[in-house]
């Protein structure tokens, strides 16, 4: 199994309040609980390492709507793997790491709010705008030597205001003073160039693809 894809499952469950994930022969399966997001199944490969006879027999074992498949190699490579029951995301994520350093958050932007707290193991932090609402969020989950961080966003109309920096760099620093010594994360398109602006480097292309079941039992 790969240890960055490894490392994110052990974070991402604890960030999302999900099942402990049960260990399989080629990766985890995760119960959510979540109408449209049932269960998924993540592989532990990555890129060529993941082959099309594994992941044909997982997914063949699916016949219930709301699960997911998390692979980790490209979408038009999976596509030629799954049938007409599959819904796949055209567009790619990646998992992603970097080094992490206890110093270097930014000063808040003036009239905007920073607030953090920590539940459960996960600390999570929003930025209010000046009226109140809220403007960006986000939480990292510390687990040893990496910290997963997860649901990162900022509002459309506060973008391109170092938000998305601020909510970044303070998790990052956070994480790194409680010992997490790299940082991992699944990030879209959109985020992509965020990430890498603050060091973070693609280690992995993701699919994620979901079962709809037979055409004739959609609503």
């Amino acid at each position: 199994m790969d240890e960055t894809v490894r490392a994110w499952v052990d974070g991402w469950v604890v960030s999302r309040g999900a099942a402990v994930p049960v260990p399989e022969p080629w990766g985890w399966t995760i119960d959510m609980g979540l109408y449209g997001h049932v269960t998924r199944h993540v592989f532990g490969a990555t890129g060529e390492d993941l082959d099309e006879t594994t992941v044909r027999k997982v997914a063949g074992a699916v016949t219930g709507a709301g699960v997911w498949l998390k692979a980790f190699r490209d979408p038009s490579v999976v596509a030629g793997w799954l049938d007409d029951n599959w819904w796949i995301d055209p567009e790619p994520g990646c998992l992603m790491t970097v080094p992490l350093t206890a110093d270097g958050a930014p000063d808040v932007p003036d009239g905007y709010r920073l607030r953090t707290w920590s539940r459960g193991g996960v600390l999570r932090l929003m930025v209010a705008a000046p009226d109140g609402s809220l403007a960006a969020r986000g939480q990292i989950t510390p687990m040893g030597d990496t910290a997963v961080a997860d649901q990162i966003e900022t509002a459309p109309h506060h973008r391109r205001k170092g938000l998305g920096s601020l909510v970044m760099r303070t998790l990052q620093c956070a994480a790194a003073r409680q010992g997490a010594r790299t940082g991992v994360l699944a990030g879209t398109p959109a985020g992509r160039g965020l990430y890498e602006s603050l060091g973070w480097e693609v280690r992995a292309v993701l699919t994620s693809a979901r079962h709809d079941g037979p055409a004739s039992t959609r609503r």
